[in-house]
């Protein structure tokens, strides 16, 4: 992203050069009502173009700097997101709409699904950031995520420059936040659920309300962990703080971990005393470069998936594309598999590449991975010494919903699976659809399709016969009677009144 000064000595001009292209017609606009956006319509505002596709961890990433964007220069500054997708599903406007409420944007975004808008700014990958000054010229681009100083220089830099020459406009743009449409619900975009035969509880990883369900398995309210806020605080169940939880393991009856994603930590719940504490991660995304280091001072990035194993929590780093060890004992972070390149390459366990892993099981021989961003089904053997393998899946860009046997296998990022009878049950998540998969013929079924109506299920666990499904945008449970094949909602019933307020805070 330049900007040009007429002598080493002169301030640099924010001013552009290059008409930017104005957005086509006919596309769904979200956050504005249904109304269509234009540059000329924004004219004395500094826009902020944010092409994003609402799978990638990168894009996530990158939501926080915008909102710290949106909050320092208010109404000079117009962010639009140009939703630009990857995968057939997040084409769809109604899910989009979803995410939209999911992630908080409080900015227009629009639809572009034949990526129109994508191609006419030469964009080459997510996310990719245009800049447009305040009369509807291209100042510059930056792709990938890490740049808010450069952002945050060129667009003060840009309102001052026009501000001077009485050139920006400070009328709020209308919008009408999809957030405000969300109906109360006791659980909210929930990521995750567990199931415990020993203490016959279930823990459910209640996203978007930034806290830990705790149900009976007839889904009676047993407590709650957290106190609904969002953010980073370690105390007693009533006073402790997650930022939107997800992956779950449970250590021993009283022990229980949590992958507390956005805070980029892993959180220990003594069950029994009623504490939280945080045991590994430093509270802030850290792009880690060493293979190991003490837990409590070396950094995470977006946690997700984690799996409890012969005293070890295995922890899928969705935003460094690896598998990461805690050890408890050691008090120890450690890579285990991963290259830290995104991309489906098989081999040794460092050397092998994986693409934002979201979810982890295993048969006690191999470490199952449900390797999103790939579409693809992974197999790491336990052995440190050992390889990482292909099961299913194709490539960053292979992916569809087609039954089958090995190389003809597609899905279409898969979040969760669980281990059953010599098989994976795979939350096969934007077709939303559990996958029955044989590792050893590399064979893939539907064993859940339409008939249970889930809608991106984002989490799977198992308890005897019965699978217990995090049906995320349907803001439920739904159990599955897996011999008999029936599907059904987990009625969450709360007499004690422990979940307190079931309206929605999306705050961040």
């Amino acid at each position: 992203m330049n900007t040009r000064a007429a002598s080493p000595q002169a301030q640099p001009s924010y001013a552009g050069e290059d008409p930017a292209p104005e957005f086509p017609e006919g596309l769904d606009w979200i956050n504005t009502g249904g109304k269509p956006l234009s540059i000329e319509g924004l004219r004395g505002k500094v826009i902020l173009l944010d092409f994003w596709t609402f799978g990638c961890i990168n894009c996530i990433h990158i939501i926080p700097d915008l909102k710290k964007l949106e909050a320092k220069y208010g109404d000079a500054l117009a962010v639009i997101g140009v939703h630009s997708p990857k995968f057939d599903h997040e084409k769809k406007t109604s899910a989009v709409r979803k995410i939209t409420m999911r992630y908080d944007l409080e900015h227009a975004v629009v639809n572009d699904r034949d990526m129109r808008i994508w191609r006419s700014y030469g964009a080459r990958g997510w996310p990719h950031l245009a800049l447009i000054d305040p009369e509807g010229r291209l100042i510059g681009a930056v792709s990938g995520e890490g740049h808010y100083d450069l952002l945050d220089r060129v667009i003060g830099g840009a309102i001052r420059q026009f501000e001077k020459e009485g050139k920006i406009n400070r009328a709020p743009v209308a919008l009408v936040l999809e957030k405000s449409l969300l109906k109360d619900s006791k659980l909210l975009f929930p990521g995750r659920v567990l199931a415990d035969g020993v203490s016959k509880r279930l823990f459910i990883a209640d996203t978007n309300h930034d806290r830990i369900v705790v149900t009976d398995l007839d889904g009676e309210v047993t407590a709650v962990i957290g106190c609904g806020t969002a953010g980073l605080a370690d105390g007693d169940f009533k006073a402790a703080e997650f930022f939107r939880p997800q992956g779950l393991a449970l250590a021993s009856k009283d022990t229980l971990y949590v992958a507390d994603t956005k805070n980029h930590v892993i959180r220990k719940v003594d069950l029994a005393a009623e504490k939280v504490s945080t045991v590994a991660g430093v509270g802030r995304q850290v792009y880690q470069t060493s293979d190991s280091g003490p837990a409590a001072t070396t950094g995470m990035n977006s946690p997700w998936g984690l799996l409890y194993h012969d005293g070890l929590l295995y922890i899928a780093m969705a935003g460094q594309h690896q598998l990461w060890i805690y050890d408890p004992a050691q008090q120890e972070l450690r890579e285990y598999a991963g290259s830290r390149r995104e991309e489906l390459k098989d081999g040794r366990l460092l050397s092998a590449g994986l693409n934002q892993p979201s979810g982890l099981a295993t048969d006690g021989e191999y470490i199952y991975v449900a390797d999103s961003e790939a579409s693809a089904i992974r197999a790491a053997d336990i052995d440190p010494d050992g390889k990482l393998d292909t099961i299913v899946g194709q490539g960053l860009f292979a992916f569809g919903d087609i039954d089958g046997r090995g190389d003809k296998v597609r899905l279409q990022h898969p979040k969760d699976l669980v281990w059953w009878e010599g098989s994976l049950l795979v939350a096969d998540t934007y077709n939303s659809k559990i996958k029955r998969i044989n590792p050893a013929t590399r064979e893939s079924r539907t064993l859940i399709g339409s008939e249970a109506e889930l809608d991106e299920p984002g989490g799977v666990s198992l308890l005897g016969d019965t699978l217990f499904i995090a049906d995320t945008n349907r803001h439920r449970v739904v159990t599955f009677d897996l011999p008999k094949g029936e599907a059904k909602a987990l009625a969450i019933r709360d007499p004690q009144g422990l979940l307190e307020s079931e309206k929605p805070d999306n705050s961040l």
